[in-house]
């Protein structure tokens, strides 16, 4: 709200005009501002000569055949992004991406191959939202999509809080889940000026082994941020869950799983098992379906609360660690 305010004093309009504007953007989804009717016709021609709305209609857009829905998105520096939309019967959630590329290079992530190439605007994070054909159905927000939250995260949260505000969309905290490969400093900030739920990618309970994946490990220990997540109460509204993908062999034993509970069954939390989707040039393999139920029992057993994603979208490459770009913006 604050920029808009500063929008209606640069233009020299009333200071009212600021909520007017809020309200024509976020509650009645307007694509012009000459659509904005209760501002006079002379200051929305005023506004129109120097500012926009900021949407950017999608460049392409697959479907899957389990209806998953998976579109390319322009940004304001003439990259590109890709964003998932995911109906789930009632529920409808976008997986939405903040930076184009990662800086963090997981070895088995499409996004992490692709490399770092910038960070998305506010106006570039809202706009998955705002200009996708699904619009009235979303009802959860993930940023799971490419890059790291915790690197933008100025961004990030100012795109929370407008998603959260009365003046925004006016959700609540509980519909979005913010996720992070453990940045310390960021997650420190993170829980301190916001109430969405937070996802951590862990992927192994071993530190050696996780930077052999995880080269982020290296600068960002999971030790240290699982020692902060320990200290917060996650008893409330809040929830963390912990994303695990299994691979065959690799982190799918007893002694991984016993590690785990060790490392997780202080913490009010969930672990999230989710299926290796395979990439082009990569040694891993996905762990077989019973070593994923072996795994889920295992640790729900002993106190650590889990479940297997459902995988959505394989076919048009919109799940979990296959989203890229790099073709696309490498043409441009």
């Amino acid at each position: 709200m604050a920029q808009l305010k500063d929008v209606a004093k640069e233009m020299g309009m009333p200071a009212f005009a600021a909520k007017q504007m809020a309200q024509w953007i976020y509650a009645h989804h307007v694509s012009s501002i000459g659509e904005m009717t209760n501002i006079s016709a002379r200051n929305r021609e005023l506004l129109a000569t120097k500012y926009e709305i900021g949407a950017k209609k999608p460049t392409n857009r697959m479907c899957s055949v389990d209806g998953t829905v998976k579109y390319l998105f322009p940004t304001a520096d003439g990259q590109h992004i890709e964003t998932v939309f995911i109906p789930d019967g009632d529920r409808g959630t976008v997986c939405v991406s903040c930076q184009v590329g990662c800086k963090m290079g997981c070895r088995f992530c499409m996004t992490g191959r692709q490399g770092f190439h910038g960070n998305l605007s506010v106006s570039d994070i809202l706009n998955q939202l705002y200009s996708i054909e699904e619009y009235e159905r979303i009802t959860n927000v993930v940023f799971m999509g490419q890059g790291e939250p915790m690197d933008n995260l100025d961004a990030v949260l100012q795109a929370t809080q407008i998603l959260t505000s009365d003046y925004g969309y006016a959700w609540s905290p509980k519909r979005i889940t913010v996720s992070t490969v453990g940045v310390k400093k960021g997650v420190e900030r993170f829980l301190k000026e916001s109430d969405c739920h937070l996802a951590v990618s862990l992927h192994n309970p071993f530190p050696a082994e996780r930077k052999s994946i995880m080269p982020a490990e290296r600068g960002y220990s999971m030790t240290d941020c699982i020692a902060l997540l320990r200290e917060q109460d996650w008893t409330h509204q809040r929830r963390l869950s912990f994303e695990y993908i299994v691979f065959g062999g690799l982190n799918d034993s007893e002694i991984h799983a016993r590690e785990l509970v060790r490392l997780l069954s202080p913490i009010e939390c969930r672990v999230n098992l989710i299926r290796f989707h395979d990439i082009p040039d990569t040694p891993f393999k996905g762990a077989s379906e019973e070593k994923m139920i072996w795994l889920r029992d295992y640790l729900t057993s002993h106190g650590v609360t889990t479940t297997i994603r459902a995988s959505r979208g394989q076919d048009i490459f919109a799940a979990c660690g296959l989203l890229s770009t790099a073709k696309v913006n490498d043409r441009i």
